[in-house]
């Protein structure tokens, strides 16, 4: 049996589809205006050992992941860096081909659906022109906006109050909006651009593309909706009223969120200059030490990251490779053939007990001994391994540091201080370097 922490209960609850056999799952996908950061990664390795486990499991699962090819950062971009906003496809292109090139060094599995929504324009506005029928939406001045006050439920995810909501806004003054708290499902561009549409020409709000893109490729209601943390409020809390506003019964069996990545207990951003991307990572570290590294960490807590937390996660992979890299997988490896193996049931219960990797790892470490004793188990836990975590268990790429003129410098610095005997300096410098992902070896002055 599979449970799961069901983020709109707050419990973690035994998983049951709605089609006995079947599971709908779908994941939001990254909006691709700059590369994708360990974030990212983070979600999208957690959620493909989730695709991985319920097919282990016996399912056939149908899992879409989405771009949001269209949105103001894009546009933004597109008009920063090509002079015209309508040139956001060459944006798009660049990052989403970015993107599947971390998936691919990461090993996660292509999704059975990758919809863009620039795809889906007529589908989304069938969506909201049916919440306009039902008097959930108004059109005003070309815009169209959700009537938050006609979905009561508002706030059952993330647990926000609406009256809490409402007081914590302030009226807009000359607000096209009914309500402060009323969201956008379509946005009027001037005549003749993006997309015509009923209300004119314009293009989707955020929130309404997943709803409609979940109905169009998966089914009006879904098992699984994951995502990040951060996606709880507003989006998914507005994908809820939306899509529940239109068809009348829940959207999502369960909501599955991953938890934030921090960097010295803060969470990651660009504007804390804590922000790393995948591609900076993997300058540093083999892309399976990254997946090993998440891996580690229970999803749904804060992950801390560090450099340091990377090196010592790298010397644990290394071992696992160097132990199983002689032998090979067994096959086929199936669940039935697990279920044969008490060491590999011990370590799936903990995977179907809420993702609990951590426990499952420890199962594998102190069985180690036994597991290495017995060349056909040896032969199963690779293949659990490598079918169900997506670990690729093959000897390490090296690395190649990047010395920038910034690392440069620091190391010159660094010279000039050990040959000062300034060594309180040389180790500051020393730690600033490692925390780069950069560790040298000193020879003797």
């Amino acid at each position: 049996m599979l449970y799961l922490t069901n983020s709109l209960t707050g419990k973690k609850e035994e998983f049951k589809p709605i089609t006995s056999g079947r599971v709908l799952m779908y994941v939001c996908g990254v909006t691709p205006y700059d590369n994708a950061h360990v974030g990212h990664g983070r979600c999208y390795i957690t959620f493909d050992v989730l695709y991985r486990l319920l097919k282990f499991l016996g399912y056939e699962v149908a899992y879409c992941r989405n771009f949001t090819d269209i949105d103001d950062k894009i546009l933004n971009k597109a008009e920063k860096e090509l002079g015209d906003r309508q040139r956001y496809d060459e944006i798009t292109a660049r990052y989403i081909a970015s993107y599947h090139a971390d998936m691919q060094k990461l090993n996660c599995q292509a999704p059975t659906y990758e919809p863009r929504v620039t795809e889906t324009i007529p589908e989304i506005i069938d969506f909201i022109a049916g919440l306009i029928e039902k008097g959930k939406a108004y059109a005003v001045d070309g815009d169209v906006y959700f009537r938050i006050n006609t979905f009561p439920e508002y706030g059952k995810l993330s647990k926000h109050k609406l009256e809490d909501l409402h007081a914590g806004e302030r009226v807009e003054l000359n607000s096209k909006k009914e309500h402060p708290l009323d969201f956008a499902l379509w946005k009027s561009e001037p005549e003749g651009t993006f997309w015509k549409s009923p209300w004119g020409f314009g293009r989707p709000g955020w929130h309404i593309e997943c709803s409609a893109m979940a109905s169009k490729y998966l089914a009006p209601h879904i098992d699984i909706h994951a995502g990040g943390l951060d996606l709880m409020f507003p989006h998914h809390e507005n994908e809820i009223a939306q899509s529940e506003g239109l068809n009348g019964a829940p959207f999502s069996r369960y909501w599955v969120h991953n938890g934030f990545v921090q960097v010295n207990k803060e969470k990651m951003s660009k504007s804390l200059g804590n922000f790393f991307t995948l591609e900076d990572v993997f300058k540093q570290f083999d892309p399976m030490v990254v997946r090993y590294y998440i891996l580690t960490h229970q999803y749904r807590t804060p992950l801390d990251f560090s450099f340091d937390d990377m090196k010592a996660t790298q010397k644990s992979y290394e071992r696992l490779c160097r132990i199983f890299e002689p032998v090979e997988p067994f096959t086929p490896f199936t669940y039935e053939a697990a279920q044969r193996a008490p060491i590999i049931q011990a370590m799936l219960t903990f995977l179907c007990d809420d993702f609990n990797t951590p426990g499952m790892f420890g199962v594998l470490f102190e069985k180690l001994p036994e597991i290495q004793a017995d060349p056909v188990l040896m032969c199963m836990v690779k293949a659990f391994l490598i079918n169900v975590l997506g670990l690729r268990m093959e000897p390490l790429a090296q690395a190649v540091v990047e010395i920038t003129p910034q690392v440069q410098a620091l190391m010159d610095e660094r010279d000039k201080a050990r040959a000062e005997k300034n060594w309180k300096r040389a180790d500051e410098i020393r730690d600033q370097l490692v925390k780069m992902g950069i560790d040298l070896k000193d020879k003797k002055l």
